[in-house]
């Protein structure tokens, strides 16, 4: 996008650093990490540097999404083969986001001392030792167990890749970038049933996970080769070189005692869920819309093959509809944020509020698709018309994603925006791995229709949530007592910290 507005992002609360203007932090407190015309500055690396460290990164953070979601054509058959019931099954697939759910909460200070480098290496070693589990697992309760460290420590990952982005990219490509974050998400999500079912074509359930330890190995090798990225830890490694000349660092703003780390990801978002106005109508929304997200990899299976008698391969190659619908919401989305750039105050600054825009036409295709799939996934309907829908659905997801986030970080200052994205990413989390347990029994008790009817119903109820928060989200702002910097100064504040190095991130986990 052209105009730098934020300078961090997503569920990666690791890069925060600060500034040595006295918007951000008292002066005394500290120096700049690195000055914006150093050259090992991360936003000063040649465009090939850029390119592999966000490739790595990318790859990584796929192959998570990958490994959770390849069970899904699995799924139906495990009752069966590990003597388990349906519930349980859904279970087993459910597990990782549980776990995922605790990397919003830890990853940001860990990052903030470590650096990011040495936490991808550990969380993909250790994710790596765990898949290879799950492919040894001979029963259902070391499955679920194993998938959910599988989330536990491959989480960090999906934590501090927006952060690692931001370290490297303009402010001013944001949405660009933050688009391509989301698609590892939502294609490694997509291509894990369509990959997994033509493995289960040929080979066991074992298969998969040693199909996820072949990316995960490739993502593995060309981290130890990644550079740092983190402002801070660099400057901490120029220090080391140089003490005659060391800078001492600003205090990190994710918090330095226990108890500061405790109140920006732990209590601040517990109060904000139940008394920030923003704070809510964002959770919700997202945590509502992505229930239904990760409902699809247990409810097309079963649809599919009662209604037309698809077969594992032709089941999983129905996720290419989702797969093209991530594929649309990144050019839509950045198309999008072009006309937010046009819609400025009276000082040339974007408006804020301009964020919501994807959201509110992502509003609108969430409601129409669930409708559409529900009322369309039958025998007498062809089956390209529910496929087209949940294209649409994941559009619409990806959408209300890219826009929501954009949107918090732009709408409070550092140390809020840490708060209100740990608060939304780890309820949407919990979320996306509650419902996919349950949806079985609606579909059989409710039928699919009405099951996905309800949703859709739900889904119109919330729709309205990112109108009311462009047309009143300003006011809202104003009111918030964590909004010490009001109005278009919380988006200046923000572009301030990226010259002196970034902020960590907890928004697209």
């Amino acid at each position: 996008m052209p105009e730098p507005t934020k300078m961090y992002s997503h569920q990666d609360e690791t890069s925060i650093h600060t500034s040595s203007s006295p918007k951000m932090a008292p002066a005394a407190a500290g120096h700049a990490a690195l000055a914006m015309d150093d050259p090992e500055n991360p936003q000063n690396w040649p465009l090939w540097k850029k390119l592999y460290t966000s490739l790595t990164v990318f790859i990584i953070v796929f192959t998570l999404l990958y490994a959770t979601t390849t069970l899904a054509p699995a799924v139906p058959a495990l009752p069966m083969a590990l003597m388990t019931t349906p519930r349980l099954a859904n279970l087993a697939f459910s597990a990782p986001f549980f776990g995922v759910f605790f990397a919003p909460l830890y990853t940001p200070h860990l990052s903030e001392r470590l650096g990011r480098k040495p936490i991808y290496l550990i969380s993909v070693t250790l994710f790596f030792v765990v898949i290879a589990n799950i492919g040894l697992a001979s029963n259902i309760k070391s499955v679920i167990a194993l998938r959910f460290l599988a989330g536990l420590t491959g989480g960090p990952t999906a934590v501090l890749i927006e952060g690692t982005f931001a370290d490297m990219w303009s402010a001013k490509y944001t949405v660009s970038y933050y688009v391509w974050l989301a698609l590892a998400q939502y294609w490694g999500a997509a291509f894990g049933p369509i990959i997994g079912a033509q493995v289960l074509k040929t080979k066991d359930v074992s298969w998969l996970s040693w199909v996820a330890m072949f990316f995960l190995a490739v993502g593995m090798v060309m981290a130890w080769f990644m550079p740092e990225t983190y402002a801070r830890q660099i400057r901490r490694r120029k220090n080391a070189r140089n003490p005659a000349e060391a800078v001492r660092l600003a205090p990190a703003q994710s918090g330095e005692s226990f108890g500061q780390m405790a109140k920006f990801t732990l209590l601040d978002p517990l109060k904000m869920f139940v008394a920030e106005p923003i704070v809510i109508m964002c959770a919700l929304y997202l945590g509502l819309t992505f229930a239904v997200v990760f409902q699809w990899f247990i409810s097309v299976p079963m649809v599919l093959s009662a209604a037309y008698g698809f077969d594992t391969p032709r089941i999983g190659l129905a996720f290419l509809g989702p797969a093209a619908g991530a594929a649309m919401a990144l050019v839509t989305g950045t198309v999008l944020d072009r006309l937010a750039a046009r819609n400025v105050d009276c000082n040339g600054m974007p408006k804020i509020e301009a964020r919501l825009y994807s959201a509110m036409v992502g509003s609108l295709l969430v409601v129409a698709s669930l409708f559409w799939v529900g009322w369309t996934a039958k025998p007498t309907v062809m089956v390209g018309a529910p496929v087209a829908g949940n294209a649409v659905y994941v559009w619409g997801n990806m959408l209300n994603l890219v826009s929501i986030v954009s949107y918090l970080f732009d709408a409070y200052p550092p140390a809020g925006t840490l708060s209100a994205l740990t608060t939304c990413a780890c309820f949407r989390l919990f979320c996306a791995g509650i419902v996919p347990i349950f949806i079985t029994d609606m579909f059989k008790n409710l039928t699919g229709a009405w099951a996905l009817s309800t949703f859709g119903f739900i889904s119109i109820a919330i729709a309205p949530f990112p109108f009311v928060l462009y047309m009143f989200g300003a006011r809202l702002r104003q009111n918030s007592k964590y909004s010490n910097i009001s109005g278009q100064s919380a988006m200046m504040a923000q572009m301030e910290m990226q010259k002196d190095g970034g902020m960590s991130h907890n928004g697209m986990v």
